[in-house]
């Protein structure tokens, strides 16, 4: 596998401009069969609603916030509406995440993270046709409260940004997806003591998943300083 050397910066503006020419093609599309739309309703004169779904996965400690954010600021610098959302905003209620222990692999794996709401307050609002109304966080894990924030108003043609762990294992809606790996030993050395028992759950993950055969991008950020891609490639996302 080849890797070229970028900085973050570089990442989110060669992702950004992908998405702008999909949304280009889009339009060019929709304006062969109807008139009067554009690029970012897709092409259909205003009659259903479109957006694009961004997934950047990776373990916490592969701080996947970062790319999430330039690439938000890189959007929005080209005039795009966008919404980060984080997997940690959906984690479920302690007395469902420890109901195994504070500890246990298989319940990080499976049940830490709701899917469900995010299908639900997320993904449905961005299908086809859908409200674009998204809510960008459900629980508070410190708290372990409802975080009771209002939701946000995606308009049609923006573009949700969602990052956090595991998101490749659920066959989300993705437009465009993006891995960032680390090497075992990165991820043992930043993985914080407290969440070190989390490591054999990644290691799973890769193992059953492939999360770098299906994301679109990998990029290797064993040194965050110094991160490496494989570039925009063909295949499937989710």
């Amino acid at each position: 596998m080849q890797l070229e050397a970028i900085t973050w910066q570089r990442m989110a503006e060669r992702l950004a401009g992908h998405l702008d020419d999909d949304a280009a093609d889009d339009g060019a599309s929709g304006a062969n069969r109807a008139s009067g739309g554009n690029a970012w309703d897709g092409g259909d004169g205003g009659g259903s609603r479109s957006w694009r779904r961004v997934g950047i996965d990776g373990a916490p400690a592969a701080g996947t916030g970062v790319l999430a954010a330039e690439l938000a600021d890189a959007l929005r610098r080209r005039g795009r509406s966008v919404l980060v959302v984080a997997a940690g905003g959906f984690l479920r209620p302690a007395s469902l995440r420890f109901e195994f222990g504070r500890e246990d692999v298989d319940s990080y794996l499976d049940g830490w993270y709701d899917t469900a709401a995010l299908w639900r307050e997320v993904f449905g609002p961005t299908d086809p046709g859908g409200t674009g109304r998204v809510l960008p966080d459900l629980w508070d894990p410190a708290t372990d409260r409802a975080t009771r924030n209002p939701y946000a108003e995606l308009p049609s043609g923006g573009v949700l940004i969602a990052h956090g762990p595991l998101l490749l294992g659920h066959w989300f809606p993705f437009d465009l997806s993006v891995h960032i790996s680390l090497s075992p030993g990165a991820l043992a050395r930043r993985t914080e003591e407290s969440a070190r028992w989390t490591i054999p759950a990644f290691a799973r993950y890769e193992a059953e998943t492939d999360p770098a055969a299906r994301a679109d991008a990998l990029v290797r950020a064993d040194d965050p300083r110094h991160p490496a891609w494989t570039g925009l490639r063909p295949g499937p996302a989710g």
